[in-house]
């Protein structure tokens, strides 16, 4: 069995997500008690940003080249029933080029650890895309077996998994589903919720990563 190594040699948490709003929620609302253990990074919106980001903060030699990934921040519901601030961690992850292999996920103790904590949590498929998802084609991802969509995760995380062998996750809020659409005048409450939510998981993200066994060593 792989030996966890010292702390003082074990990499950050590499949490990425793409917009400046998800990134403050994403630390702590400005205040990150912890920067030594983890890093967010902010991508910029689109698989393609996502793709260059995620090149660079993995290169060879980068401080987070060898750290686990959480591609984090919000996404679109598919499901009948989601409700803004639900969470989604993803099983596995599709990119939206009709070629793509699923990336696999280590989302198994995030589910366990945010349901413990009152949250609503779905599982499964998030799928990838490169624009904002509405309408009929909603549904068809839906069918299609996907529980949730948006830009940046299934990019993010096949980055990672091309440039070496880490724990990968996805985590993310819901803030716009079928019947809470983000046209609707309840979208400002439903982003506040999300918003909140999303700044609670922090501490579900730091028992996660202190919980793994690291394969890169």
């Amino acid at each position: 069995m792989p030996r966890r190594p010292p702390p003082e040699t074990e990499p950050p948490l590499l949490v990425a997500c793409a917009l400046g709003i998800e990134r403050f929620a994403l630390r702590g609302g400005g205040r990150d008690s912890t920067p030594s253990a983890r890093v967010t990074l902010r991508t910029g919106m689109g698989p393609h940003a996502a793709e260059r980001a995620m090149e660079r903060a993995l290169a060879p030699g980068a401080p987070t080249a060898h750290s686990p990934v959480i591609a984090s921040g919000f996404c679109a519901g598919l499901a009948p029933g989601m409700r803004p601030g639900d969470v989604v961690v993803a099983e596995r992850t599709r990119d939206h080029r009709p070629d793509a292999s699923d990336v696999l996920c280590h989302g198994g103790p995030l589910t366990e650890a945010l349901r413990s904590r009152g949250l609503t949590v779905h599982t499964g498929l998030l799928q990838g895309s490169d624009h904002v998802v509405r309408g009929a084609e909603r549904a068809a991802l839906h069918a299609a077996g996907a529980v949730a969509v948006d830009m940046e995760s299934a990019a993010t995380l096949r980055v990672a998994r091309a440039a070496g062998d880490r724990p990968v996750a996805a985590v993310r809020v819901v803030v716009d589903a079928p019947e809470h659409e983000l046209l609707r005048l309840a979208t400002l409450r439903g982003g506040i919720s999300a918003f909140r939510v999303l700044r609670s998981v922090l501490p579900v993200f730091f028992e996660w990563h202190r919980s793994l066994l690291l394969p890169w060593r």
